[in-house]
């Protein structure tokens, strides 16, 4: 039985979820409708898709009986409105990254989902492909040793002109927006919270964060660094050092590639879809739409790729970033 989906939103991100959930198995998942504050931007995604309904409010499709989940990929101040209205309506809610602006709204998304017996996730759609499965079986089978140290950066240039990213009414910032992807990185290696941080960074005009830099504290002497930039070019990798080698996941947030110990590059290459996609790799994202199928059909209420433990924790250590460089969005802070 397909899993019938519900999209609340109409932007870039959307197009490009629904372009890969279109390249699966249809009789596997079906895209029921689309909602979002705006009906013509609905309409268009609908028109565009061959998606059956189109609404004009998140209420119309929360109340629509026929969607069994919904995508939130609506900017970072309304994932925690959007996921609640959702979930309050009895959906399975799959929530894009950063989960909410703050580790409360975090908490209480994720006990309103366990008190609904809903499935509920944050779309960390990164750790589903196969390069990012390739590294932690690597990692768990001895390949790369007791693990001295991890890198793990994010920054492209000039990405400051983009609003999402510079402009505080929309939850901008490199530390939700490209941060989530660092730290999300440094749990998948070494499978637990640091113990300290020390951060430092730069804020814009608006005092929103546009660098930052931080040094975890894992313990065991384990040197672990996340940089994150929306002025300059990184690496946008994850380096893994251990006792018997390196690794490298390059790509960071969409990576179909990883240099691995023995020094070869493993790739994995993505299908063709209808349309062309806006980011790099979007068709990705079906790796993540269909594992959750299989989970929910399971009867999961979480994914153990991404475990409502680690979205906590990530939540927890960007609050304690955000904190430390004075970042502060009005109506969201703790």
């Amino acid at each position: 039985m397909a899993l019938r989906w519900g999209i609340s939103c109409a932007g870039l991100i959307a197009n490009d979820f629904v372009n890969a959930l279109q390249t699966l198995n249809p009789d596997d998942h079906q895209i029921v409708a689309v909602g979002c504050h705006d009906i013509k931007e609905s309409e268009k995604l609908a028109t565009k898709f061959e998606i059956p309904k189109a609404y004009g409010s998140y209420l119309e499709l929360a109340q629509d009986p026929n969607v069994e989940l919904a995508y939130v990929g609506t900017l970072n101040p309304w994932h925690y409105e959007v996921s609640k209205l959702m979930l309050e309506h009895g959906k399975h809610v799959l929530c894009e990254k950063p989960l909410c602006m703050n580790l409360k709204q975090g908490e209480e998304l994720i006990a309103l989902a366990k008190e609904k017996g809903v499935f509920f996730m944050e779309g960390l759609w990164c750790r589903f492909f196969p390069s990012y499965q390739h590294v932690r079986k690597q990692i768990r089978s001895g390949a790369v040793g007791e693990i001295l140290s991890v890198k793990a950066e994010f920054g492209i240039k000039d990405l400051v002109k983009v609003g999402r990213l510079s402009k505080k009414a929309m939850g901008g910032g490199t530390i939700l927006d490209m941060g989530v992807y660092t730290i999300q990185a440094c749990q998948w290696v070494l499978e637990q919270e640091p113990i300290a941080i020390k951060a430092k960074g730069s804020l814009n005009e608006e005092g929103v964060d546009v660098e930052m830099s931080a040094d975890l504290d894992y313990g065991d002497n384990k040197k672990v660094q996340i940089n994150t930039s929306a002025l300059n070019q990184l690496s946008n990798s994850v380096k893994i050092v251990g006792t018997k080698g390196e690794i490298t996941i390059h790509q960071i947030f969409c990576s179909i590639s990883v240099t691995d110990v023995d020094g070869k590059v493993h790739e994995w290459p993505l299908p063709s879809a209808k349309f062309d996609f806006h980011y790099p790799n979007s068709c990705g994202l079906r790796y993540e739409a269909e594992e959750i199928r299989k989970a929910i059909r399971a009867g999961k209420l979480e994914h153990e790729n991404v475990p409502h433990t680690d979205s906590l924790g990530i939540a927890r250590i960007q609050d304690e970033l955000r904190r430390q460089l004075g970042v502060h969005y009005e109506g969201h802070d703790d």
